[in-house]
């Protein structure tokens, strides 16, 4: 998959500015149905080499919520390396793939259809550790979600849990700098996505595919300090930052930024 970095306004407008989808209806069945071939899930796991498994088990992390499921790599994946894990996801179409998924991969977890700001009243006990991957959180537009949700996303942390976080590097991408290597998460080959919008307040991201189908994503582009801060006054006691996975990294030469955060 090749990415590249535009900038001109489409879709509807508000008072001038332009409007953000709701998240849900934004995964058309089709779109969700081309999601594995973006994602390439072997070249994906090449990608991310274990780093997640890896921080997870220097946790000694056991049970694990996958909060942003999708069609289920990371579900599939930390199941593979032995945790109990539980996938949630805000669409349904989604997790239907990530069943599918988990099956062909001969695996099994349990799998809870549910928005982020209900999540509390959708589990069974707390966990070990979370993660959201696959720059989801963005989703959320409105700072007082975000803030609920990472309060959610607090209590269902058993004491010393762990919260993995991510997102696009927003940095960049609101400095007209974004230039992606095409080698981290999306590693799929035969579509382009570019940057349609960029504006303080929405990403438009368009996909491209060589049928000639075009389909756009709409995100807050929440900057990496911006998100450090609310994950801080959010409760949590400690966070570290990395850059396609590296802890040392250049803010305009990373793909996507990676945020770990503890709670006490």
């Amino acid at each position: 998959m090749t990415e590249s970095s535009t900038d001109f306004a489409g879709g509807t407008t508000i008072s001038g500015q332009v409007a953000p989808e709701e998240y849900t209806s934004q995964y058309k069945p089709t779109l969700v149905d081309r999601w594995d071939d973006l994602i390439d899930w072997d070249r994906r796991k090449a990608s991310e080499n274990n780093f997640f498994v890896e921080l997870l088990k220097e946790a000694e992390s056991r049970r694990v919520l996958d909060a942003a499921a999708g069609t289920g790599f990371h579900s599939v994946s930390l199941a593979e390396a032995g945790f109990e894990v539980t996938a949630v996801d805000g669409s349904r179409k989604m997790l239907d793939r990530a069943a599918a998924n988990a099956r062909r991969e001969g695996q099994s977890f349990e799998i809870i259809h549910t928005d982020w700001r209900g999540l509390g009243e959708n589990l069974d006990g707390r966990y070990d550790a979370i993660v959201c991957l696959g720059s989801s959180f963005p989703h959320l537009f409105d700072e007082a979600d975000r803030r609920a949700v990472l309060a959610e996303f607090y209590e269902a942390l058993n004491p010393g849990g762990m919260l993995i976080l991510d997102h696009r590097n927003f940095d960049a991408i609101r400095a007209h700098r974004y230039r992606s290597s095409g080698n981290f998460y999306y590693c799929g080959t035969g579509a382009n996505v570019s940057v349609a919008h960029i504006d303080e307040n929405l990403c438009r991201f368009r996909y491209d595919f060589p049928d000639g189908a075009t389909y756009h994503l709409e995100v807050y582009p929440v900057l990496k300090d911006e998100l450090t801060g609310l994950l801080l006054q959010s409760g949590f006691d400690t966070t570290q930052t990395f850059g396609d996975f590296q802890e040392k990294f250049d803010i305009f030469a990373s793909d996507f930024i990676i945020h770990v955060a503890r709670k006490a």
